[in-house]
This record gives C-alpha cells, sequence and structure tokens, in this order.
C-alpha cells in the first residue's frame, strides 16, 4: 500500500490575517470547494474573540453553509480558552480543536493573553472538553523552531513540552514555523529527534516559508517521515498576533508535488484544486 500523507489545508489561517472582510457566502463557497480536492482535513474557522481576530468572527454561520455530504475531509476549529473549546465542542461536524500552545512566553501572551503556565491549565480543562465531545485535540508547539523576541529556546525546551504533552495524552502534535524561521535543516532535525520520543503521537508540521523556500522545508519534513502536513493555497496566510511581518503558509501545491517525488499519495485532485487556486485568487484579491 502507497504510503499516505494527510494534507491539512488552513482556510482559516490563510484568511485570518486579512483586513478586508470576506462575505460569510463567499467563505462558505471556497471551503465547499475546498471539501472536494482530497485533504485529509480542513482547518475551517476559529471560536476565538471577535475583538482578536474579527475576520473569523463569522465562523459559525460558515460552518452552517458547509455541504458535509459529499466529502472525506475532516474540519478542525481552532480555539484558544475553554470558552472557545466549549463553543466548537457543541457542533457535530467539527472534529478536531486545534489550540496553539507555544514555547515562547512573548508569543503565548500575545497570541492567548495567558502564560504557559495559564495555558498548559486551560489545555488540561480542554482535552477533557474533547474527551467528553468526542472530539480530538491538536496542539500546535507555536514558535517550536525559535522566535523572534529572544525568549529562550533550543530543541530541548519543544522536547520538554511535547514530553508535557504526551503525558496528558495528546496524540496529535503539531511543530508549528508560526514566523518561517526555521531552515530545511532545523525542520529535519526536529522532527527527527521528536520523532522517536514517545509512542501514539501523530506528529505533524505547520510550516510557514517565502515562495523560494516552501519546497525545501517540505522536502526536508518529508524526507524526515512527517506524514502531516499544514498548507493553505497559494501560500496565502501569516500569524497576524506574532507582531512581525506576515509570512505565508506553504503553497498545498508543492506539498503535493514534493509529496508526489517521493511516491507518497495525498488523495488530491488536482482539478479540484486548481479550481481552489482559482477561487483563492479572488477570495484573497
Amino acid at each position: 500500500m502507497q504510503d499516505k500523507l494527510k494534507i491539512i489545508e488552513c482556510p482559516r489561517d490563510a484568511m485570518q490575517g486579512l483586513s478586508a472582510w470576506v462575505p460569510t457566502e463567499k467563505k462558505a463557497a471556497y471551503i465547499n470547494q475546498l471539501l472536494q480536492v482530497g485533504f485529509d482535513t480542513i482547518d475551517f474557522g476559529s471560536f476565538v474573540s471577535p475583538k482578536a481576530v474579527p475576520q473569523m468572527r463569522d465562523t459559525v454561520a460558515v460552518l452552517d453553509l458547509l455541504d458535509l455530504s459529499a466529502t472525506t475531509a475532516k474540519l478542525l476549529a481552532i480555539v484558544a480558552n475553554l470558552r472557545g473549546a466549549q463553543g466548537a465542542a457543541a457542533y457535530q461536524q467539527i472534529t478536531y480543536l486545534g489550540y496553539p500552545l507555544s514555547v515562547s512566553e512573548t508569543f503565548q501572551q500575545k497570541n492567548t493573553n495567558r502564560s504557559i503556565a495559564q495555558a498548559l491549565t486551560d489545555l488540561q480543562a480542554i482535552a477533557e472538553i474533547c474527551h467528553q465531545a468526542n472530539k480530538q485535540l491538536v496542539v500546535y508547539i507555536s514558535m517550536g523552531f525559535g522566535n523572534p523576541y529572544g525568549d529562550p529556546y533550543s530543541p530541548d525546551v519543544v522536547a520538554d513540552m511535547a514530553a508535557t504533552l504526551q503525558d496528558m495524552g495528546v496524540a496529535v502534535i503539531s511543530l508549528a514555523d508560526t514566523v518561517g524561521l526555521a531552515t530545511p535543516h532545523d525542520v529535519a532535525t526536529l522532527f527527527t529527534s521528536l520523532g522517536t520520543t514517545g509512542q501514539g503521537v501523530e506528529w505533524g508540521v505547520h510550516l510557514h516559508a517565502t515562495p523560494a523556500g516552501a519546497a525545501a522545508k517540505v522536502q526536508a519534513a518529508l524526507e524526515a517521515g512527517c506524514r502531516r502536513i499544514d498548507g493553505a493555497v497559494l501560500g496565502y496566510g501569516g500569524c497576524p498576533m506574532s507582531g512581525q511581518e506576515l509570512v505565508g503558509n506553504i503553497n498545498t501545491r508543492i506539498i503535493v508535488e514534493e509529496a508526489e517525488k517521493l511516491g507518497l499519495h495525498t488523495g488530491v485532485d488536482k482539478q479540484a484544486l486548481a479550481v481552489a487556486e482559482q477561487m483563492a485568487a479572488a477570495v484573497f484579491a
């Protein structure tokens, strides 16, 4: 059986930093097209404060407009606190709740207005919410390849955080290069070192990169054994909470191309992807 790569498509990440409002119907139409491409999961929205991320204030309205009748893709929603987790968990259509847990104290405060210690306490409660609602928890280790603030960082810091998450029973952990600092060597080295630290964990990467640097990062992750990777059509996106210049997501087509070079199966319908690319050009214009 051909080796399978899970591609997590992230229109939420692509849209969240846009200052111009994308109408709810346009968001939903675009995500409905993404649901036909063959992605494993769609990171479609977030249950966060509309003051923090105004673009995502219509997540529930978008969810109501999604057609899940003819897709195998699962939905993921980002949450940043208990209230958001409770809100997201109430919707049967959502499979995954994603939580950003930073190894940078500065970024945790910027992103969720919590310390790392407070975030870990919240995460324990969010894990219980997921358990009670039969949802799966995905934790993103934000600033997992370094940070621009001068906060302490080393691969050991990431390993310690990963071990804490494993002790909590988190089954999906994604290493996030939040502002695009990682080199391909960094990606390969960190992923390889963490991929053997425990059983029962699905490891992924959520990378950001310039268009010129994207392919090498994807190649490094895949060759290191990563089989879960986040992307966004045409490479749009970036983290508006970082206080840094936005660095886009990995272009999904690059992920598909690099996977094919290694003989990995993605399940992506390239014609449907091409339609999504045409729609994205209009959505993000």
